[in-house]
């Protein structure tokens, strides 16, 4: 028997591709640019509004950006780009915990746009390297998950601090 593949079987066929690559520009730019301040040229998305629920908004937000390095890793994404995406959504979701500065940041940042650029660049000049094992992935995606839920804990913990202090402050 023979066991070769032809290297189309290898790569996704080029609709596919396009198809695929559609579908993640659509998504960042609901995620990151699909509102206009008016009469002015900032954009901020879906990702903004979600953020403004405390602890909770930001978590939302990086799990739906953990859409767009799932597809960038199918596509075959090398690790090093898929862990600067992850960087870029951790640094979000981080960041955006920050009451206001968050939110303010988020209209900055646009990690989802960021992470777009990153794979159109990749995909316009592919460089030899193998495609991400669906393992990487899954720790990546569990990796950002802690990393949100710690920036929730630390958010609930100062709250609960400035919360007893102001009750403190009151009552003594």
């Amino acid at each position: 028997m023979n066991h070769t593949l032809s290297p189309s079987a290898l790569a996704p066929e080029v609709g596919a591709l396009d198809q695929r690559l559609e579908r993640v520009r659509r998504v960042c730019w609901v995620l990151d640019s699909s509102f206009r301040v008016p009469g002015t040229q900032i954009r901020f998305g879906v990702d903004m509004i979600i953020g403004l629920v405390p602890g909770l908004g930001d978590l939302i937000g990086g799990a739906l950006s953990l859409y767009i390095i799932v597809e960038s890793a199918r596509l075959g994404v090398p690790r090093s780009l898929l862990a600067r995406m992850g960087w870029n959504v951790a640094v979000d979701t981080f960041v955006g915990e920050v009451p206001i500065l968050g939110d303010a940041f988020d209209v900055v940042w646009k990690a989802n746009m960021r992470n777009l650029a990153l794979l159109e660049e990749h995909l316009r000049q592919p460089i030899a390297s193998t495609r991400a094992n669906r393992g990487f992935v899954v720790v990546l995606c569990l990796g950002l998950l802690l990393l949100t839920a710690g920036a929730i804990a630390v958010a609930v913990l100062l709250i609960r601090f400035v919360d007893g202090m102001l009750k403190g402050g009151l009552i003594g």
